[in-house]
């Protein structure tokens, strides 16, 4: 099952279970103060403070850009309604990090889904993370535009960005049960935060990739499947970080080793090291990187298909014990 059937399935099962009142609805009033409680308060913030990230072809800016388009490093997000976008190759999203600390992490980004002029305060979708690095907590904000379909001269004002963690901040951000409905989870699977070279292009990305993680703030987010690691005894992969059952195993690790595609790529991204960005800053050779990486790439993807198997060993996120 394809991960867009697959997010349209659960997102439809997600509607029978709030339809029959099986989910416990809450307030964005009361989401926002238990984030804050558990995780750490967001503060009010601008997205034209954020990092611009890079659209490039072939290493350059190009000339112009047009709707579907190909680049070096596209967006991995492909949403329900990607269609009414102009593609995984929209230039001018921006991303910030309003927090990294050794208490709290909690990271922005401002998407553009429509071709705007370079500096457009619009956007149109605005999401946060926000991640408690002692106890693994994480919470979970999403505005969307209103605008169907999307246009190029509306959208969300980015220049001032309401605290999700504060009362004003519901005109903006989407109630917890619809931001749920997203199921952030099977992407956001590894962590809370999700690398990809799209959004490696900057420094506005929080790090904790051994950390706890857990979804236990807001009675929707309670209800997502609890994601797990994958992982074998001596494995070059995750020395480094988590590698989650869900989309990780199924989708991400093929793509971040060019053996499945990455939607929007141009062929210099298919060629090795664009390829292979796992790990990050590739500067192996194919052959180093075989050396170094295949055979654990191997045992992992055994280990996503039967993860009881002889060497396959489980990672308890809340505790980061591993299990067999």
């Amino acid at each position: 099952m394809s991960v867009l059937v697959r997010h349209a399935f659960v997102s439809a099962c997600w509607g029978v279970l709030l339809a029959a009142g099986l989910v416990q609805a809450q307030t964005f009033r009361q989401y926002g103060q238990e984030c804050a409680q558990k995780v750490t308060p967001i503060p009010a913030f601008s997205c034209m403070q954020g990092e611009v990230i890079p659209i490039t072809v072939n290493g350059k800016k190009p000339e112009k850009y047009t709707a579907q388009m190909t680049c070096d490093k596209p967006s991995l997000l492909v949403a329900p309604g990607a269609e009414k976008s102009d593609g995984q190759c929209v230039p001018y999203s921006r991303a910030l990090v309003l927090r990294d600390d050794a208490v709290a992490q909690v990271s922005a980004i401002c998407r553009q889904k429509k071709i705007r002029p370079e500096g457009s305060y619009l956007f149109d979708e605005i999401d946060i993370v926000a991640h408690n690095v002692r106890t693994g907590s994480t919470c979970w904000f999403q505005a969307l535009a209103v605008d169907t379909p999307l246009k190029v001269d509306t959208g969300i004002d980015g220049r001032h960005v309401p605290s999700p963690t504060e009362v004003k901040g519901q005109k903006v951000w989407n109630a917890p049960s619809k931001t749920a409905m997203s199921q952030c989870v099977h992407c956001h699977d590894s962590g809370p935060f999700m690398y990809s070279p799209f959004i490696a292009q900057t420094s506005a990305l929080p790090g904790d990739p051994l950390g706890k993680y857990k979804n236990d703030v807001g009675a929707a987010f309670k209800a997502w499947p609890k994601p797990f690691g994958i992982t074998t005894r001596g494995n070059t992969c995750t020395t480094c970080h988590h590698i989650g059952n869900m989309n990780s195993c199924n989708v991400a690790m093929a793509q971040s080793i060019g053996k499945a595609d990455n939607p929007g790529a141009n062929e210099w991204a298919k060629k090795f090291p664009q390829s292979h960005w796992m790990s990050p800053g590739n500067l192996h050779s194919q052959v180093q990187w075989d050396t170094a990486f295949a055979d654990s790439v191997r045992l992992l993807a055994a280990c996503c298909k039967d993860p009881k198997g002889a060497q396959c060993q489980s990672v308890d996120y809340q505790t980061t014990k591993k299990t067999r």
